[in-house]
């Protein structure tokens, strides 16, 4: 059975995730259809980036994954489909993909299904999911859509580097309140080099010297840092709610300085 996931910004109050959901239903009455989310933020391509990134390679292989977060085309972003580590992926080239892949795509065209007069304003439903279709039916890539050599790029922003310290900042904070930076194991691994260090969030009196193997790890209501599942540094609260004590919000500073030897 084929896979379509759907990751919007659309939320849960309005009739839009159901006409997507029918429109997919009347082509393919057997395809397994997983919500991923609808509630990313209006327009954050990032976040969502973010969250189909740690998700996707959870899925089958041959799953399809429509991205509708900024779905729109103009005369510089392509409606696409693009294959990725056995998955398809189909979006607005507006940078999105560039965020969630970690290499050029094996594939990637650029759509040429005509959105109708009726649907011009909700690409997701009227291109994204004809696209997903086809492919799930197990139709190719090169029938709907002409080949492109490159996605468009989107910085995303590393964290910033010394011989002393690492400096990131908070890309994502889930519904519990864990505060998720772009400070990866490796690099702090890579600078710190089993030194000490603390770690200082934003202009929080907080700090913290010790990173947890796991949440249970800290008693409940107490601060901790740690590696979470998608291998970047969070600031977390046991059964608790890290956002609300610290203060901290998206693109806050997070600094590790380490100590000298």
């Amino acid at each position: 059975m084929a896979v379509i996931t759907l990751t919007t910004d659309l939320g849960t109050k309005d009739y839009y995730v159901a006409a997507l959901k029918g429109n997919i239903y009347k082509e393919l009455p057997d395809v397994s259809i997983v919500d991923i989310s609808h509630d990313i933020d209006k327009y954050n391509i990032a976040q969502a980036a973010f969250v189909i990134k740690n998700c996707f390679q959870d899925f089958p292989k041959s799953s399809i994954h429509i991205l509708g977060v900024r779905p729109e085309k103009t005369e510089s972003i392509d409606h696409v489909l693009a294959q990725y580590k056995g998955h398809f992926f189909v979006g607005a080239d507006n940078g999105i993909f560039s965020l969630i892949f970690d290499h050029p795509p094996e594939k990637v065209v650029a759509l040429n299904i005509r959105e109708s007069l009726e649907g011009i304003n909700f690409p997701t439903k009227d291109v994204f999911v004809k696209a997903a279709c086809h492919i799930a039916r197990g139709g190719t890539p090169e029938i709907i859509g002409n080949a492109k050599n490159s996605i468009n790029e989107r910085t995303n922003f590393a964290a910033v580097v010394s011989p002393s310290s690492i400096r990131g900042f908070v890309i994502y904070i889930d519904s519990y309140g864990n505060v998720i930076t772009n400070i990866t194991r490796e690099v702090f691994n890579e600078v710190g080099k089993g030194r000490g260090f603390s770690i200082a969030f934003g202009n929080s009196r907080y700090t913290l010297n010790e990173i947890k193997n796991q949440y249970i790890d800290s008693v409940e209501g107490e601060l901790l840092a740690l590696f979470g599942s998608s291998g970047y540094l969070e600031i977390s609260i046991c059964a608790g709610n890290a956002k609300e004590l610290v203060g901290l919000h998206l693109t806050h500073s997070v600094t590790i300085i380490f100590n000298d030897r």
